[in-house]
């Protein structure tokens, strides 16, 4: 952890405090160090800046922040999109709760092997842990809180940076959540650009953070209840554009939910099994990679002997789908 940017220490305290609104326990808005010359992509779009960018918040579940943030203009983003498995014409995934005919799919992940020539499994500044925490089975990815050869719990990462990538359109995952103090499962569409980080968070849960965010059972284990989708602009450090921790009032790791987010070009509308539950209102044309994660820390506490080990407490990843725009 540090790797990450100040601005992710020095925000975190606050959304450690806040039992209502997550204000920077996500990514971060802003991973890791700038990129050097051999992970910068040399592709062809532009990013644009909206003046302003504004929440606007469903009324179900724990109230929303609303926040108005200018954003500052970025530098010319020049970024080869990468070519995309397309799906076959007689696929049936469909994005859940949306109107199929408006949407083509263009990734489908199904974990039915781990695919290296598509995923990593660390982060572009990092190197891979060597002790296994990992794994593909079932038709699943599995990643689960274990202690390394130091005896201590560490951060796991599976992306696609530098493999695949997308702007605009609906991407969905079906997980379940793992249980235990300091565990901080996510999903993220994410990408460092020189120095910039565009950052939108679909899902991130800290089941030992304060109530709602997690629950505590009678033999001492944290249990998730409430995640948190959030913005981040990228262009500066610390350019929130919305965020909400959304109480879901059930247990995130008894069993599957689809976490989902669909990106217009001026607008990101966040799902949970279908159900809206933030709209932020952003430009953010930056192509983005897709991240799993099952890292530690921030409003979920440090791990200890009470976070269970072991591939039985894992983030489980049914699937991974986007689809584009028609």
């Amino acid at each position: 952890m540090f790797k990450l940017t100040f601005h992710r220490f020095a925000i975190s305290a606050l959304c450690c405090a806040s039992t209502t609104v997550l204000i920077a326990c996500g990514g971060g808005g802003g991973v890791g160090p700038a990129a050097d010359a051999s992970s910068t992509q040399t592709l062809a779009s532009t990013s644009q800046v909206q003046p302003s960018a504004s929440v606007q918040p469903t009324t179900t579940g724990t109230t929303a922040a609303t926040t108005t943030t200018t954003a500052t203009s970025p530098s010319t983003a020049n970024i080869l999109e990468a070519v995309q498995t397309t799906a076959p014409a007689t696929d049936a995934k469909n994005p859940f709760g949306q109107d199929a005919t408006a949407y083509t799919l263009t990734f489908s992940e199904e974990f039915d092997s781990f695919n290296s020539s598509l995923w990593n499994d660390h982060m572009w500044y990092d190197s891979s842990n060597a002790t296994k925490n990992y794994t593909v089975e079932d038709g699943k990815l599995k990643i689960w809180p274990q202690r390394d050869a130091n005896g201590n719990f560490f951060n796991r990462t599976v992306d696609t940076d530098g493999k695949y990538y997308q702007t605009y359109g609906y991407f969905e995952i079906e997980a379940k959540l793992p249980q235990g103090k300091g565990t901080w499962p996510a999903f993220w569409l994410f990408n460092h650009i020189d120095s910039r980080r565009p950052e939108m968070d679909v899902m991130e849960a800290y089941a030992g953070g304060a109530a709602p965010w997690g629950f505590t059972d009678s033999s001492g284990v944290s249990h998730p209840q409430a995640y948190a989708p959030t913005v981040w602009k990228g262009d500066t450090d610390g350019q929130l554009m919305g965020t909400r921790q959304f109480d879901t009032g059930t247990d995130l790791s008894a069993g599957f939910h689809k976490y989902a987010v669909k990106w217009e070009p001026t607008k990101q509308t966040y799902y949970f099994d279908g159900k809206e539950v933030l709209v932020v209102n952003a430009t953010m044309s930056d192509p983005m990679y897709i991240m799993l994660d099952l890292w530690f820390g921030s409003a979920s506490g440090s791990p200890d002997n009470s976070t269970p080990q072991g591939k039985a407490n894992s983030y489980e990843v049914n699937y991974v789908r986007a689809w584009k725009f028609k």
